[in-house]
Protein backbone atom coordinates (compact mmCIF):
# COMPACT_ATOMS: atom_id res chain seq x y z
CA UNK A 1 0.00 0.00 0.00
CA UNK A 2 1.30 3.42 -0.81
CA UNK A 3 1.98 5.98 1.57
CA UNK A 4 -1.02 8.29 0.10
CA UNK A 5 -3.21 5.08 0.17
CA UNK A 6 -2.85 4.81 4.37
CA UNK A 7 -5.48 6.20 6.10
CA UNK A 8 -5.62 9.05 8.21
CA UNK A 9 -4.99 8.32 12.26
CA UNK A 10 -6.93 10.00 14.21
CA UNK A 11 -5.39 12.15 16.84
CA UNK A 12 -4.87 9.72 19.79
CA UNK A 13 -4.28 12.43 23.11
CA UNK A 14 -7.79 14.34 23.83
CA UNK A 15 -7.02 17.89 25.24
CA UNK A 16 -10.65 18.43 26.31
CA UNK A 17 -10.26 14.82 29.26
CA UNK A 18 -7.10 16.80 30.77
CA UNK A 19 -10.34 19.82 31.03
CA UNK A 20 -12.45 17.17 32.91
CA UNK A 21 -9.74 15.42 35.05
CA UNK A 22 -8.87 19.16 36.54
CA UNK A 23 -12.93 19.91 36.81
CA UNK A 24 -13.12 17.21 39.44
CA UNK A 25 -13.41 19.04 43.18
CA UNK A 26 -12.14 18.02 46.48
CA UNK A 27 -14.29 20.48 48.19
CA UNK A 28 -17.52 19.43 46.15
CA UNK A 29 -17.04 15.72 47.21
CA UNK A 30 -15.94 16.64 50.82
CA UNK A 31 -19.68 18.42 51.29
CA UNK A 32 -21.23 15.49 49.47
CA UNK A 33 -19.88 13.15 52.11
CA UNK A 34 -20.69 15.54 54.91
CA UNK A 35 -23.87 16.22 54.29
CA UNK A 36 -24.77 12.28 54.16
CA UNK A 37 -22.94 11.48 57.24
CA UNK A 38 -24.95 14.12 58.49
CA UNK A 39 -28.28 11.88 58.20
CA UNK A 40 -26.92 9.62 60.78
CA UNK A 41 -27.95 6.28 58.93
CA UNK A 42 -29.11 5.48 55.40
CA UNK A 43 -29.95 1.60 56.59
CA UNK A 44 -32.17 0.69 53.64
CA UNK A 45 -34.68 -0.66 56.97
CA UNK A 46 -33.90 2.56 58.57
CA UNK A 47 -36.56 5.80 58.67
CA UNK A 48 -38.19 7.12 55.74
CA UNK A 49 -40.42 9.95 56.72
CA UNK A 50 -37.70 12.11 58.36
CA UNK A 51 -36.19 15.35 56.36
CA UNK A 52 -33.28 15.13 58.74
CA UNK A 53 -32.36 11.69 59.04
CA UNK A 54 -32.48 8.34 57.55
CA UNK A 55 -32.40 6.46 54.16
CA UNK A 56 -35.17 8.40 53.28
CA UNK A 57 -34.26 11.85 54.01
CA UNK A 58 -30.90 10.63 51.93
CA UNK A 59 -32.61 9.72 48.83
CA UNK A 60 -34.60 12.94 48.86
CA UNK A 61 -31.76 15.18 49.25
CA UNK A 62 -29.25 13.19 46.53
CA UNK A 63 -33.04 13.79 44.04
CA UNK A 64 -32.69 17.27 44.99
CA UNK A 65 -28.57 17.29 44.01
CA UNK A 66 -29.52 15.81 40.82
CA UNK A 67 -32.34 18.07 39.75
CA UNK A 68 -30.17 21.19 40.55
CA UNK A 69 -27.46 20.12 38.35
CA UNK A 70 -29.98 19.46 35.47
CA UNK A 71 -31.18 22.96 36.08
CA UNK A 72 -27.62 24.11 35.02
CA UNK A 73 -27.39 22.52 32.23
CA UNK A 74 -30.92 23.83 31.06
CA UNK A 75 -32.34 20.17 31.59
CA UNK A 76 -29.99 17.45 30.73
CA UNK A 77 -30.67 15.18 33.20
CA UNK A 78 -33.93 12.84 33.33
CA UNK A 79 -34.13 12.53 36.73
CA UNK A 80 -35.65 9.56 37.60
CA UNK A 81 -37.02 7.16 40.76
CA UNK A 82 -36.45 3.33 40.60
CA UNK A 83 -38.40 1.23 42.94
CA UNK A 84 -39.82 -2.16 44.02
CA UNK A 85 -40.55 -3.45 47.37
CA UNK A 86 -38.95 -6.67 49.00
CA UNK A 87 -40.09 -9.03 51.98
CA UNK A 88 -38.97 -12.12 53.54
CA UNK A 89 -35.41 -11.73 52.56
CA UNK A 90 -32.80 -12.90 55.13
CA UNK A 91 -31.79 -9.13 55.37
CA UNK A 92 -35.34 -7.73 54.58
CA UNK A 93 -37.46 -9.90 56.27
CA UNK A 94 -40.11 -6.71 56.46
CA UNK A 95 -41.86 -5.08 53.40
CA UNK A 96 -39.56 -2.56 52.99
CA UNK A 97 -39.37 -0.15 49.17
CA UNK A 98 -35.53 0.12 47.89
CA UNK A 99 -35.63 3.11 46.39
CA UNK A 100 -32.80 4.34 43.76
CA UNK A 101 -32.29 7.73 42.00
CA UNK A 102 -30.74 7.71 38.79
CA UNK A 103 -30.17 10.44 36.36
CA UNK A 104 -30.10 10.16 32.77
CA UNK A 105 -28.00 12.33 30.44
CA UNK A 106 -29.19 11.34 26.86
CA UNK A 107 -26.70 10.58 23.98
CA UNK A 108 -26.72 12.86 20.86
CA UNK A 109 -26.07 10.05 18.40
CA UNK A 110 -26.54 6.55 19.94
CA UNK A 111 -28.95 6.97 22.73
CA UNK A 112 -29.89 3.47 23.61
CA UNK A 113 -25.80 2.78 24.42
CA UNK A 114 -25.73 3.35 27.61
CA UNK A 115 -22.87 3.58 30.14
CA UNK A 116 -23.37 3.33 34.06
CA UNK A 117 -21.07 4.99 36.68
CA UNK A 118 -23.30 3.62 40.49
CA UNK A 119 -22.10 4.37 43.98
CA UNK A 120 -24.45 3.08 46.95
CA UNK A 121 -26.81 4.96 49.05
CA UNK A 122 -26.85 2.79 51.92
CA UNK A 123 -24.61 2.20 54.99
CA UNK A 124 -24.66 -0.67 58.01
CA UNK A 125 -23.45 -1.37 61.41
CA UNK A 126 -22.27 -4.93 63.10
CA UNK A 127 -25.62 -6.26 62.46
CA UNK A 128 -27.35 -6.03 59.07
CA UNK A 129 -30.57 -5.54 60.80
CA UNK A 130 -29.67 -2.60 62.90
CA UNK A 131 -31.60 -0.05 61.34
CA UNK A 132 -31.53 2.78 64.17
CA UNK A 133 -27.94 3.21 65.65
CA UNK A 134 -25.73 6.11 63.68
CA UNK A 135 -24.30 4.70 61.18
CA UNK A 136 -22.21 7.15 59.08
CA UNK A 137 -21.02 5.10 56.50
CA UNK A 138 -18.90 7.64 55.41
CA UNK A 139 -16.70 5.66 52.90
CA UNK A 140 -18.76 3.24 52.41
CA UNK A 141 -20.21 4.08 50.60
CA UNK A 142 -20.70 8.09 50.78
CA UNK A 143 -17.48 8.69 48.95
CA UNK A 144 -18.94 6.69 45.74
CA UNK A 145 -22.27 8.51 45.74
CA UNK A 146 -19.83 12.13 45.95
CA UNK A 147 -18.17 10.73 42.96
CA UNK A 148 -21.66 10.14 41.36
CA UNK A 149 -23.02 13.84 41.75
CA UNK A 150 -19.62 15.36 40.89
CA UNK A 151 -19.44 13.61 38.03
CA UNK A 152 -22.66 14.31 37.27
CA UNK A 153 -21.75 17.99 38.00
CA UNK A 154 -18.68 18.23 35.70
CA UNK A 155 -20.31 15.95 32.37
CA UNK A 156 -23.25 17.32 32.17
CA UNK A 157 -21.57 20.54 30.77
CA UNK A 158 -20.79 18.57 28.01
CA UNK A 159 -22.68 16.55 25.06
CA UNK A 160 -21.66 12.61 24.40
CA UNK A 161 -22.86 10.66 21.58
CA UNK A 162 -23.76 7.68 23.91
CA UNK A 163 -25.88 7.99 27.12
CA UNK A 164 -24.11 8.52 30.71
CA UNK A 165 -26.09 7.45 33.61
CA UNK A 166 -25.32 8.10 37.33
CA UNK A 167 -26.95 6.04 39.66
CA UNK A 168 -27.33 6.50 43.47
CA UNK A 169 -28.78 2.44 44.24
CA UNK A 170 -29.94 1.22 47.70
CA UNK A 171 -30.40 -2.23 49.02
CA UNK A 172 -26.57 -3.18 48.66
CA UNK A 173 -25.51 -4.00 52.33
CA UNK A 174 -28.77 -6.10 52.06
CA UNK A 175 -28.28 -7.93 49.61
CA UNK A 176 -27.47 -5.61 46.15
CA UNK A 177 -31.11 -5.32 45.33
CA UNK A 178 -31.25 -1.85 44.00
CA UNK A 179 -28.45 -3.29 41.60
CA UNK A 180 -31.19 -5.67 40.45
CA UNK A 181 -33.68 -3.29 40.36
CA UNK A 182 -31.55 -1.36 37.31
CA UNK A 183 -30.34 -4.12 36.11
CA UNK A 184 -33.59 -5.73 35.76
CA UNK A 185 -35.21 -2.63 34.20
CA UNK A 186 -31.81 -2.12 31.81
CA UNK A 187 -32.96 -5.52 30.69
CA UNK A 188 -37.14 -4.91 30.16
CA UNK A 189 -36.35 -2.05 28.50
CA UNK A 190 -33.55 -3.13 26.06
CA UNK A 191 -30.81 -0.92 27.23
CA UNK A 192 -27.49 -1.93 25.68
CA UNK A 193 -25.05 -0.99 28.19
CA UNK A 194 -21.91 -0.64 27.39
CA UNK A 195 -20.39 -0.82 30.73
CA UNK A 196 -21.21 -0.33 34.38
CA UNK A 197 -18.61 1.40 36.60
CA UNK A 198 -19.34 0.44 40.00
CA UNK A 199 -17.71 2.85 43.18
CA UNK A 200 -17.67 1.09 46.71
CA UNK A 201 -15.58 2.33 48.93
CA UNK A 202 -13.06 5.21 47.12
CA UNK A 203 -11.97 7.36 49.71
CA UNK A 204 -9.66 5.48 52.05
CA UNK A 205 -5.73 5.59 51.77
CA UNK A 206 -4.81 3.72 55.14
CA UNK A 207 -5.71 0.11 55.60
CA UNK A 208 -5.59 -2.21 58.53
CA UNK A 209 -2.24 -3.59 56.99
CA UNK A 210 -0.52 -0.42 57.98
CA UNK A 211 0.17 0.71 54.42
CA UNK A 212 -0.75 4.37 53.77
CA UNK A 213 -1.01 5.16 49.05
CA UNK A 214 -3.21 7.81 47.51
CA UNK A 215 -1.57 6.61 44.14
CA UNK A 216 -2.70 3.77 43.54
CA UNK A 217 -6.49 2.03 43.12
CA UNK A 218 -7.95 -1.57 42.10
CA UNK A 219 -10.07 -2.12 39.88
CA UNK A 220 -11.95 -5.85 39.76
CA UNK A 221 -13.76 -7.40 36.65
CA UNK A 222 -15.15 -11.20 36.21
CA UNK A 223 -12.87 -13.10 33.37
CA UNK A 224 -15.29 -15.39 31.84
CA UNK A 225 -19.09 -13.96 31.51
CA UNK A 226 -21.52 -15.07 33.67
CA UNK A 227 -24.23 -16.05 30.98
CA UNK A 228 -21.60 -17.67 29.05
CA UNK A 229 -23.54 -20.94 27.71
CA UNK A 230 -22.19 -24.49 27.90
CA UNK A 231 -21.11 -24.43 23.97
CA UNK A 232 -19.66 -21.20 24.41
CA UNK A 233 -17.84 -22.59 26.90
CA UNK A 234 -16.48 -25.26 25.08
CA UNK A 235 -15.81 -22.94 21.84
CA UNK A 236 -13.30 -20.64 24.64
CA UNK A 237 -12.02 -23.47 25.46
CA UNK A 238 -10.24 -23.93 21.95
CA UNK A 239 -10.12 -20.11 20.92
CA UNK A 240 -9.23 -18.20 24.07
CA UNK A 241 -11.07 -15.38 26.01
CA UNK A 242 -10.67 -16.44 29.81
CA UNK A 243 -9.18 -13.32 30.91
CA UNK A 244 -10.67 -11.61 27.52
CA UNK A 245 -14.38 -10.79 28.39
CA UNK A 246 -15.68 -7.30 28.29
CA UNK A 247 -15.65 -6.45 31.62
CA UNK A 248 -12.14 -7.34 31.63
CA UNK A 249 -11.35 -5.46 29.19
CA UNK A 250 -13.09 -2.60 30.40
CA UNK A 251 -11.00 -3.02 33.19
CA UNK A 252 -7.85 -2.75 30.85
CA UNK A 253 -9.84 0.47 29.54
CA UNK A 254 -9.66 2.36 33.00
CA UNK A 255 -5.98 0.93 33.68
CA UNK A 256 -5.25 3.18 30.36
CA UNK A 257 -6.73 5.93 31.19
CA UNK A 258 -5.25 6.36 34.55
CA UNK A 259 -2.01 5.80 32.85
CA UNK A 260 -2.78 8.90 30.28
CA UNK A 261 -5.30 11.08 32.25
CA UNK A 262 -5.18 10.84 35.91
CA UNK A 263 -1.78 12.26 37.63
CA UNK A 264 -0.22 9.88 40.08
CA UNK A 265 -2.63 7.02 39.58
CA UNK A 266 -1.76 3.36 39.15
CA UNK A 267 -4.27 1.00 38.26
CA UNK A 268 -3.85 -2.30 40.04
CA UNK A 269 -6.27 -5.02 37.89
CA UNK A 270 -7.20 -7.57 39.93
CA UNK A 271 -8.50 -10.98 37.80
CA UNK A 272 -11.88 -11.00 40.34
CA UNK A 273 -15.11 -10.33 40.17
CA UNK A 274 -14.75 -8.43 43.51
CA UNK A 275 -12.79 -9.33 46.41
CA UNK A 276 -12.80 -12.89 47.84
CA UNK A 277 -16.05 -14.11 48.73
CA UNK A 278 -17.21 -10.93 49.08
CA UNK A 279 -19.81 -8.46 46.76
CA UNK A 280 -20.98 -5.72 45.37
CA UNK A 281 -23.49 -3.85 42.94
CA UNK A 282 -21.62 -4.62 39.82
CA UNK A 283 -22.46 -7.92 40.09
CA UNK A 284 -26.65 -8.06 39.30
CA UNK A 285 -25.23 -6.49 36.26
CA UNK A 286 -23.07 -9.06 35.20
CA UNK A 287 -25.86 -11.44 36.08
CA UNK A 288 -27.83 -10.32 33.45
CA UNK A 289 -24.97 -10.40 30.74
CA UNK A 290 -24.31 -6.52 31.32
CA UNK A 291 -20.27 -5.93 31.39
CA UNK A 292 -19.86 -4.01 34.83
CA UNK A 293 -16.42 -3.49 37.02
CA UNK A 294 -15.76 -2.28 40.39
CA UNK A 295 -13.59 0.81 41.56
CA UNK A 296 -12.21 0.92 44.56
CA UNK A 297 -9.46 2.04 46.87
CA UNK A 298 -6.12 -0.45 47.72
CA UNK A 299 -6.07 -0.79 51.11
CA UNK A 300 -9.08 -1.25 53.25
CA UNK A 301 -9.22 -0.90 56.56
CA UNK A 302 -11.93 -3.21 58.36
CA UNK A 303 -12.17 -1.45 61.31
CA UNK A 304 -13.90 1.49 59.59
CA UNK A 305 -16.21 -0.75 57.63
CA UNK A 306 -19.61 -2.52 58.80
CA UNK A 307 -18.82 -1.52 62.32
CA UNK A 308 -20.71 0.02 65.53
CA UNK A 309 -18.94 3.64 66.58
CA UNK A 310 -16.97 2.71 69.49
CA UNK A 311 -13.28 2.44 71.39
CA UNK A 312 -11.90 -0.37 72.56
CA UNK A 313 -8.63 0.14 74.44
CA UNK A 314 -8.07 3.21 72.14
CA UNK A 315 -8.89 1.79 68.82
CA UNK A 316 -11.75 3.25 67.10
CA UNK A 317 -13.74 1.40 65.20
CA UNK A 318 -16.30 3.01 62.75
CA UNK A 319 -17.22 4.74 59.30
CA UNK A 320 -16.66 8.06 60.45
CA UNK A 321 -15.35 10.97 57.94
CA UNK A 322 -11.85 11.14 59.34
CA UNK A 323 -11.33 7.85 57.09
CA UNK A 324 -11.98 9.90 54.21
CA UNK A 325 -8.71 11.69 52.31
CA UNK A 326 -11.22 13.64 50.25
CA UNK A 327 -8.36 14.61 47.35
CA UNK A 328 -8.15 11.33 46.93
CA UNK A 329 -11.73 10.81 46.88
CA UNK A 330 -11.69 13.44 43.86
CA UNK A 331 -8.51 11.51 42.05
CA UNK A 332 -10.67 7.99 41.85
CA UNK A 333 -13.69 10.24 40.67
CA UNK A 334 -11.71 11.56 38.23
CA UNK A 335 -10.78 8.41 37.11
CA UNK A 336 -14.57 7.60 36.36
CA UNK A 337 -15.89 11.14 35.08
CA UNK A 338 -12.13 10.82 32.12
CA UNK A 339 -13.49 6.79 31.23
CA UNK A 340 -17.34 7.68 30.97
CA UNK A 341 -16.43 10.59 28.71
CA UNK A 342 -14.07 8.72 26.67
CA UNK A 343 -16.33 6.08 26.18
CA UNK A 344 -19.36 8.04 25.63
CA UNK A 345 -17.48 10.28 23.02
CA UNK A 346 -15.88 6.71 21.10
CA UNK A 347 -18.48 5.15 18.78
CA UNK A 348 -20.04 1.77 20.45
CA UNK A 349 -17.63 -1.17 20.10
CA UNK A 350 -17.33 -3.27 17.14
CA UNK A 351 -19.99 -5.64 17.09
CA UNK A 352 -19.87 -9.60 15.58
CA UNK A 353 -15.89 -9.91 15.76
CA UNK A 354 -14.44 -12.43 14.32
CA UNK A 355 -11.12 -14.21 13.70
CA UNK A 356 -9.63 -16.54 11.26
CA UNK A 357 -5.70 -18.23 10.51
CA UNK A 358 -5.61 -21.02 11.46
CA UNK A 359 -2.79 -22.77 9.65
CA UNK A 360 -1.95 -19.94 7.95
CA UNK A 361 0.95 -17.15 8.34
CA UNK A 362 -1.43 -14.59 8.57
CA UNK A 363 -4.67 -13.83 11.06
CA UNK A 364 -7.66 -11.97 9.32
CA UNK A 365 -10.24 -9.89 11.86
CA UNK A 366 -13.95 -8.77 10.92
CA UNK A 367 -16.62 -7.06 12.38
CA UNK A 368 -20.15 -5.25 12.12
CA UNK A 369 -19.93 -1.41 11.01
CA UNK A 370 -22.70 -0.05 12.99
CA UNK A 371 -25.44 2.14 10.56
CA UNK A 372 -27.46 5.45 10.75
CA UNK A 373 -26.39 8.01 13.61
CA UNK A 374 -24.48 5.95 15.33
CA UNK A 375 -21.40 6.13 12.75
CA UNK A 376 -21.81 9.55 12.00
CA UNK A 377 -18.77 10.37 14.46
CA UNK A 378 -16.88 6.90 13.45
CA UNK A 379 -13.42 7.51 11.97
CA UNK A 380 -12.47 3.57 11.47
CA UNK A 381 -10.98 1.10 13.39
CA UNK A 382 -7.92 -0.36 15.28
CA UNK A 383 -6.67 -3.55 15.44
CA UNK A 384 -5.04 -4.58 18.45
CA UNK A 385 -2.79 -7.87 19.69
CA UNK A 386 -0.81 -8.95 22.67
CA UNK A 387 1.13 -12.33 24.27
CA UNK A 388 -1.58 -14.52 25.61
CA UNK A 389 0.79 -13.71 29.13
CA UNK A 390 0.35 -9.98 28.57
CA UNK A 391 -2.20 -8.32 31.17
CA UNK A 392 -2.97 -5.48 28.87
CA UNK A 393 -2.70 -4.86 24.70
CA UNK A 394 0.80 -3.88 23.60
CA UNK A 395 0.36 -3.78 19.92
CA UNK A 396 -2.12 -2.20 17.52
CA UNK A 397 -2.52 -0.90 14.10
CA UNK A 398 -4.95 1.53 13.04
CA UNK A 399 -6.97 0.59 9.53
CA UNK A 400 -9.49 3.09 8.84
CA UNK A 401 -13.16 2.50 7.67
CA UNK A 402 -12.95 -1.04 6.71
CA UNK A 403 -14.99 -4.39 8.12
CA UNK A 404 -12.27 -6.81 7.90
CA UNK A 405 -8.08 -6.76 7.74
CA UNK A 406 -5.45 -8.97 7.44
CA UNK A 407 -2.40 -8.70 9.52
CA UNK A 408 0.16 -10.12 7.93
CA UNK A 409 2.98 -12.64 8.75
CA UNK A 410 1.55 -12.28 12.25
CA UNK A 411 0.73 -15.34 13.58
CA UNK A 412 -2.75 -16.37 15.52
CA UNK A 413 -1.30 -19.09 17.78
CA UNK A 414 0.99 -17.11 19.23
CA UNK A 415 -1.27 -13.73 20.36
CA UNK A 416 -4.41 -12.57 21.46
CA UNK A 417 -6.38 -10.05 19.19
CA UNK A 418 -8.96 -7.53 19.23
CA UNK A 419 -10.85 -4.82 17.76
CA UNK A 420 -11.88 -1.35 18.83
CA UNK A 421 -13.51 1.47 17.22
CA UNK A 422 -12.05 5.23 16.60
CA UNK A 423 -14.13 8.54 16.19
CA UNK A 424 -13.03 11.06 13.98
CA UNK A 425 -11.78 12.99 17.24
CA UNK A 426 -9.66 10.19 18.25
CA UNK A 427 -11.86 8.66 21.22
CA UNK A 428 -11.57 4.63 21.24
CA UNK A 429 -14.00 2.44 22.47
CA UNK A 430 -13.03 -0.76 24.59
CA UNK A 431 -11.18 -3.67 23.10
CA UNK A 432 -13.54 -6.37 22.00
CA UNK A 433 -11.83 -10.03 21.59
CA UNK A 434 -13.55 -11.99 19.18
CA UNK A 435 -16.40 -14.42 18.98
CA UNK A 436 -19.20 -14.43 22.92
CA UNK A 437 -16.29 -14.81 24.62
CA UNK A 438 -15.25 -10.75 24.20
CA UNK A 439 -18.80 -9.50 23.15
CA UNK A 440 -20.24 -6.59 24.04
CA UNK A 441 -23.39 -7.23 22.28
CA UNK A 442 -25.10 -6.31 18.67
CA UNK A 443 -26.09 -2.87 17.25
CA UNK A 444 -29.55 -2.04 17.51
Amino acid sequence: MAAKDLPRVPPTEQPILRTIQAEVSAEQVKRTVTELVGFGTRHTLSETQSDTRGIGAARRWIKSEFEQISARCDGCLEVVVQKQTFSGEKRIPQPTEVVNIVAIQRGTLDPNRYIIMTGDIDSRVTDPLDATSDSPGANDNASGIAGVLEAARVLSQHKFAGTLVYAALSGEEQGLFGGKIMAGIAKKEGWRVEAVINNDMIGNISGINGVTNNATARVFSEGTRFVETAEEARKRRFTGGEVDSPSRNIARYIDKIADNYIPNLDVMMVYRLDRFGRGGHHRPFNEVGFPGVRIMETNEHYDRQHQNLRNENGRQFGDVLAGVNFPYNAKLTSLNAVTLAAMAWAPPPPAEVEITGAVKASTTLSWQRPQGKMAENLAGYRLHWRLTTEPTWTRSQYVGDVTEFQLKNIVIDNYFFGVSSVSKDGFESPVVFPGPAGSFGGYQ
